[in-house]
């Protein structure tokens, strides 16, 4: 007589198997019967005033009126600034040694690179001048550098 082909192991993975099925069938008729509950009016965020989420809607009395119209969509224009290309300013360091220094506008009071090529009069350290700015490669150069 031949064993059985069943064997104990086999039945237990069969009977894992089944219950497995079962279970599974069970959690799809309950999330059936649930779903008039959890239907999308229910799964709805809003987001008030201060910015928090809720689940209640916003109240419409404090709803505000926005003009499309003005709502500026890209980079706003620049307004086109006048201002007079020469500067006053005061010399903070200067060594004529080597050429160069550092003038501090009076208005801004930003510093600015000189070199002595591009001064038209002789400049020492506190001496008030005037002068124009240029692109340099490192940042705003003062360029016609004249004492006042």
């Amino acid at each position: 007589m031949a064993k059985s082909q069943q064997s104990f192991e086999k039945k237990e993975k069969e009977k894992k198997r089944l219950k497995k099925r079962a279970d599974k069938l069970k959690k799809k008729e309950a999330r059936k019967a649930n779903a008039e509950n959890n239907g999308p009016d229910n799964m709805i965020a809003y987001i008030d005033e201060f910015g928090q989420i809720s689940d209640t809607p916003p109240d419409p009395t404090k709803k505000t009126k926005i003009d499309a119209s003005k709502i500026e969509i890209g980079v706003p224009k620049k307004e086109k600034v006048e201002f007079d290309p020469i500067r006053n300013g005061e010399v903070e360091f200067f060594n004529s040694s080597k050429g160069y220094g550092f003038i501090k506008d009076l208005e801004t009071f930003e510093k600015y690179f000189v070199h002595i090529n591009s001064c038209i009069d002789e400049i020492d350290e506190k001496d008030k001048v005037s002068f124009e700015l240029e692109r340099g490669m490192k940042g705003m150069n003062a360029v016609r550098v004249k004492k006042i």
